[in-house]
């Protein structure tokens, strides 16, 4: 974890530890990150249909419904779960790519304002974790979709602070993220503050984090395409003087918590379902709903999908098991065993050169800056980051407790050395992984083409 001095409740944001400020504020968007996607690469977002009503029906005829009577529940409620599995898919990588954006937002904040923002090494080290600044520790864990994890997102992206710890199973004593940039916001709103307007930002308008992709669409009941991301809930922001910050930030809270007013979660830690309609909406034209409420609704949706299925008569289901991988709570390359280690390497790897091609494009302008993020972040998350995901849970493995998991992305920063270049350290992982692994050989070439940019060091490339 990073060693950022975090701020306690009672701190206050001023011109002298502003740049700390902003730093902690990109290192909680970073820490959201890792779960997000962890529980994303979780779901399986087509799961076989025909196994899951030839079981409702098998289980149906036995307590006596009709063939029927159990084929037509068993053809409803299945593709139900169809439906939910891909929305549910769709909403929580939604969410991942605007924290991404928000990283962003933040890291073209503090360029603005404090100087370079740091990236590389910055995600959790160690697991469960903590957002930074949360006192006492609010802890997140790198686990499967179920409830409980669900509940950890609406924590995190909650639009009121916790209610009473003695209320709640788990004492946490919570401070909102958007209390957090409010106290930016009241520094930059106090004070005759100087903006960089030299150094390069991010810059609006290039599709960097594009609304939607193949991953952030889903196909409701009547097979149609939902878009879970609006083109005018928020961009990149350039940040040049104190209106276009609060701009910035202002996208970032929006995005997250939601309109002000909106319901959070109740004073016992519940969340209200009758409170997620209407929902919630953060951008103008009500297309794109809040990050609070997008896993509002998948958590509810959730629970009436539960009481469906346990009012059939057939015995308790925990409908994830339909879904839903079976891979371990807060894995780590070094616990995996020899034949996917070299693959959780290169994973790692690549996952850590996205940050460190982010880190590069606050050196770099106009179309180098394009080609750094177009031709290697996307390529890196879209396609080789996604395909390594999805290939490394086809592999199985015991774990220490004797019970088999499917393997999965550990998303640990990988330790680039010094000597030779990012890239051609990557090149090096990719030879030893496809050795281990040859299934991934069709990646090579992927690999080969990402650009080649250095390593940060003390602030300098």
């Amino acid at each position: 974890m990073s060693q950022t001095a975090f701020f306690s409740k009672n701190s206050e944001v001023t011109p002298d530890n502003l740049g700390a400020a902003i730093q902690q504020a990109i290192e909680i968007e970073i820490s959201t990150i890792p779960i997000y996607l962890y529980t994303y690469y979780s779901i399986n977002r087509s799961p076989d249909q025909d196994s899951i009503s030839g079981f409702l029906v098998q289980q149906l005829l036995k307590h006596g419904k009709s063939l029927t009577e159990a084929s037509a529940i068993a053809l409803e409620l299945s593709a139900e779960i169809m439906v939910y599995a891909n929305k549910a898919g769709a909403l929580i990588m939604s969410v991942a790519i605007e924290e991404m954006l928000h990283m962003a937002l933040s890291s073209n904040l503090k360029q603005a304002l404090a100087g370079l923002p740091q990236l590389v090494g910055k995600s959790p080290s160690v697991w469960p974790a903590c957002l930074p600044g949360h006192e006492p520790v609010f802890w997140i864990n790198r686990a499967k979709f179920s409830l409980d994890q669900l509940m950890t997102f609406l924590k995190i992206e909650s639009p009121d602070p916790l209610p009473d710890p003695k209320l709640l199973k788990a004492p946490i004593p919570y401070k909102t993220i958007g209390e957090f940039y409010g106290m930016i916001i009241n520094c930059i709103e106090t004070n005759d503050l100087q903006y960089n307007t030299h150094s390069p930002q991010l810059i609006p308008g290039k599709g960097y984090y594009a609304q939607n992709n193949i991953d952030t669409i889903y196909y409701d009941k009547h097979h149609k395409p939902v878009y879970t991301n609006a083109a005018d809930s928020g961009d990149l922001v350039c940040v040049f003087d104190s209106a276009s910050a609060i701009q910035a930030i202002t996208f970032i809270v929006d995005q997250g918590e939601g309109s002000k007013g909106a319901p959070g979660l109740n004073k016992d830690g519940t969340v209200d379902c009758g409170a997620v309609v209407p929902p919630d909406y953060d951008d103008p034209e009500k297309k794109e709903l809040s990050h609070f409420e997008k896993f509002a609704q998948i958590y509810c949706t959730y629970k009436t999908l539960s009481d469906k299925f346990n009012q059939l008569g057939i015995g308790d289901i925990d409908i994830s098991t339909y879904f839903v991988m079976d891979v371990p709570t807060n894995p780590s390359t070094a616990q995996y065993p020899n034949h996917i280690k070299p693959v959780s390497n290169l994973l790692n790897a690549v996952y850590t050169y996205i940050f460190v091609m982010v880190e590069n494009c606050y050196l770099k302008s106009g179309s180098t800056q394009y080609e750094i993020f177009m031709f290697g972040i996307h390529k890196s998350m879209i396609f080789i980051l996604n395909s390594l995901c999805g290939d490394i849970m086809k592999l199985k493995y015991k774990g220490s407790d004797n019970v088999e998991y499917f393997a999965a992305p550990t998303f640990e920063d990988y330790p680039f050395g010094l000597v030779s270049s990012p890239k051609s350290q990557l090149t090096d992982l990719f030879t030893l992984a496809v050795t281990a692994y040859p299934t991934i050989q069709y990646l090579q070439q992927r690999i080969l083409d990402l650009p080649d940019v250095p390593l940060q060091i003390e602030g300098k490339f």
